[in-house]
């Protein structure tokens, strides 16, 4: 009891701020944590990007179907994802033995091509006046398919524990994907209660930027590879190109690969374009690869100008240089995940990097807008390819003026 006379203090107590130094000593402990984290689980943050993705591109399916049904959120997050389940089961059902069945005959054609390269290597070859033994030659090649043979198929244990796992973290994908979607909201909220206030206007402008950037890539890609297997696969089964449906579906990949993807696919596409010929096209093999070439160039002029700057915009475009040299890190640090999500990762590093430079000079960070508008097309976007840009200036050039009398 308090003494005599005395009264009980009701004056608030007034907590200690924490010193500089320890601020500093606390946030790198969190630091160090974070990063150990990182590395204990590593196995675990490819499925989470993966099923961040997947939230992130289902997202707006769910907010379309909550806005014009009176579904909840979490209703229409259960019924655009058995929709997406069932879509992928007949995409399954119909294009797998398609696929099988074009697989196997670009199989045979591969095996004929081995078959005519190991009738070229069954003589001697001279190479400068030095002599090799191809019968050699051949007997080592056949040695260490046999010896890779063997060692896949002493694997088949490894195989199906891995389809296991496979099926396991495609489940664990759909689970967290489903609740990113379902409380998105929530922990939006949660995320910005966190910020401390005078910097929460900054927080979300630059989350509106990087926003832009990964809704462009990741809405924008799936939907640009779906309309370039398309357009690939009509192609090639047009011309006769060997094995048409996988060509199509790689090539659709490989947009997601900027600036060597193209490279890619006409590489292999000339080769097979090459070596086999068309399916059904009587003509030479080396006039029907330099169709296929020509085709792709075509193509890439319509990717480049209309389809990509419709469907994507300018908010992902990036130097190639800079590209090529993220896809080397990407590979390094998250492999094929690394690869496909080098490029929105560079540019929203970009918008990181440019708030903080303009902090570091005291400039504005955001003198725009948020990001640039979606360009409309250029309608005359084949008048710009070099070759028909010289014929319009020769044309000029050789046209005459009309005289008046």
């Amino acid at each position: 009891m308090p003494a005599f006379g005395h009264r009980q203090s009701t004056t608030p107590r007034v907590r200690p701020r924490w010193s500089a130094q320890t601020k500093w000593t606390v946030s790198m402990v969190l630091l160090a944590f974070a990063v150990y984290l990182v590395f204990r689980f590593s196995e675990v943050l490819p499925p989470l990007v993966l099923a961040v993705v997947l939230a992130y591109v289902i997202s707006p399916l769910v907010r379309w179907l909550e806005q014009r049904t009176p579904l909840g959120r979490g209703w229409a997050t259960a019924l655009v994802y058995l929709l997406l389940l069932g879509v992928v089961a007949a995409l399954l059902a119909v294009g797998v033995p398609l696929l099988v069945s074009q697989a196997a005959a670009l199989n045979v054609k591969l095996e004929a091509l081995v078959t005519l390269a190991t009738q070229a290597l069954n003589r001697p070859l001279s190479f400068f006046g030095h002599t090799v033994d191809g019968t050699t030659l051949i007997t080592q090649m056949q040695g260490a398919w046999q010896s890779m043979a063997q060692v896949v198929l002493g694997q088949g244990l490894n195989v199906a524990v891995g389809v296991l796992a496979t099926l396991g973290w495609s489940g664990f994908i759909l689970v967290i994907s489903f609740y990113l979607v379902k409380d998105a909201a929530q922990l939006r909220a949660y995320v910005e209660s966190l910020v401390p206030r005078p910097y929460l206007a900054d927080y979300i402008r630059l989350r509106e930027e990087i926003g832009a950037v990964w809704s462009a890539f990741f809405r924008g890609q799936v939907t640009l590879a779906l309309v370039v297997t398309a357009i690939i696969t009509t192609l090639a089964l047009l011309v006769g190109l060997p094995g048409a449906l996988p060509m199509g579906l790689l090539a659709g990949l490989l947009e997601f690969l900027p600036s060597i993807g193209h490279g890619i696919w006409l590489t292999i596409a000339a080769t097979l374009a090459f070596f086999f010929g068309s399916t059904w096209w009587p003509m030479p093999h080396w006039a029907f690869a330099l169709l296929v070439a020509a085709l792709h160039v075509l193509f890439d002029q319509l990717d480049t100008n209309y389809l990509i700057p419709r469907i994507i915009g300018r908010r992902v475009r990036l130097h190639p240089l800079v590209v090529i040299l993220g896809i080397v890190a990407g590979a390094l640090i998250g492999g094929v995940l690394g690869i496909a999500l080098a490029a929105p990762t560079i540019a929203s590093l970009r918008v990181l990097g440019r708030y903080v430079y303009a902090n570091l000079i005291d400039a504005d960070p955001f003198p725009g807008e948020v990001s640039e508008p979606l360009p409309a097309p250029d309608p005359h976007w084949w008048q710009k390819t070099p070759v028909l840009r010289r014929l319009n200036w020769r044309a000029r050039r050789n046209r005459r003026p009309v005289r008046r009398r």
